[in-house]
């Protein structure tokens, strides 16, 4: 079953033909990276005008790299939640044009689910269930993942999302735009045992996040050296941040691990990148004896394939779009489309 699919969230015009959920036939994506950079973040207002201006050829480019035309596409996938609800329309809009004119079932994916089936097309092998650490800009979730559309939320954050935390710390720090990205960059060679941070826990619920405090203690330790006039050593700054943060996530996981009894950890979302994540987790599944899935870099941030990815699953499930769908800036990935 080949899926064109539409990924247009946040600033990511991303269109895609995925076959059986697990092979890409093509992966599109046009970034306004260098165009929010201006601002030190995305501007919803201009990264809406810009999908509208893109997503046609976007689109077109996909079915095109994928030697396809909308007759030999067995159905149209996009995603309608959660995210920046102008951005979302544009995508939804568009793809209820193209299930309305070619006939083709239009099938609605959540952008979280989407990350996590990431790892179905760098692991063809792996299947529910198992463990799931989403982490991105706007979601810090612990998820068992019981089946391919049944999800059960198990932890999450109770303020700031890790991956918003990095990049709000970024800033904080003088690194250019997309902060989280960056500093991992810049950190690479820094202490990180250079600063203390704080590690929040939430009384009564172990595995939920809290990383507004670790914000507000970069801010005061950089605030406190700029009125003594002392200088920052920003890599070790941010080494020690980056371990402060990817501590609380690790901890928290491996306890989820504990209590249900997991044996498979996957790990999705845009953080899913970061280096020093990447690295703590395969040492700590390792000596758990852990199976790690981890998406490769390509397919961490956003993008159509994950969405043509899950598309195929939630087909399997009779969740088939009906005329009046609309986009929702937030919605729980346990959620199943009405």
């Amino acid at each position: 079953m080949k899926i064109i699919s539409i990924e247009s969230s946040c600033d990511e015009t991303a269109a895609a033909v995925v076959e059986d959920g697990r092979k890409v036939l093509s992966n599109v994506i046009s970034s306004q990276v260098e165009e929010h950079k201006i601002y030190g973040g995305v501007v919803p207002e201009i990264a809406s005008r810009r999908h509208s201006e893109n997503i046609s050829a976007v689109v077109k480019k996909a079915l095109e790299d994928a030697d396809c035309t909308y007759d030999s596409v067995d159905a149209i996938a996009v995603t309608y939640a959660p995210g920046l609800i102008g951005a979302l329309l544009v995508g939804v809009n568009f793809a209820k044009g193209l299930s309305f004119a070619t006939g083709k079932p239009l099938i609605p994916v959540h952008h979280l689910r989407s990350h996590i089936a990431a790892n179905y097309i760098s692991h063809p092998d792996l299947e529910p269930p198992f463990l799931a650490l989403v982490v991105s800009g706007g979601h810090s979730h612990i998820i068992n993942v019981k089946s391919y559309t049944e999800f059960e939320i198990i932890g999450r954050t109770r303020d700031d999302a890790a991956g918003e935390c990095l990049d709000k710390a970024a800033r904080a720090m003088g690194v250019p735009y997309p902060g989280g990205a960056n500093l991992d960059k810049l950190a690479k060679d820094g202490n990180a045992s250079a600063y203390k941070f704080p590690h929040p826990r939430i009384d009564g619920s172990p595995l939920d996040f809290s990383f507004s405090g670790l914000k507000t203690s970069v801010i005061n330790i950089i605030h406190n050296a700029n009125q003594k006039g002392e200088t920052i050593n920003i890599p070790d700054l941010g080494a020690s941040y980056i371990s402060a943060v990817v501590g609380c996530l690790t901890e928290n996981l491996m306890k989820a691990a504990e209590l249900t009894g997991q044996k498979k950890i996957v790990v999705a979302g845009g953080v899913s990148a970061n280096s020093v994540l990447r690295r703590e987790l395969s040492s700590l599944c390792k000596k758990r004896q852990l199976e790690l899935y981890m998406p490769e870099l390509s397919l961490c941030g956003d993008n159509a394939a994950m969405v043509g990815s899950q598309a195929f699953y939630e087909y399997q499930a009779g969740h088939i779009a009906k005329e009046n769908l609309n986009a929702i800036a937030s919605l729980g990935i346990d959620k199943n489309p009405e």
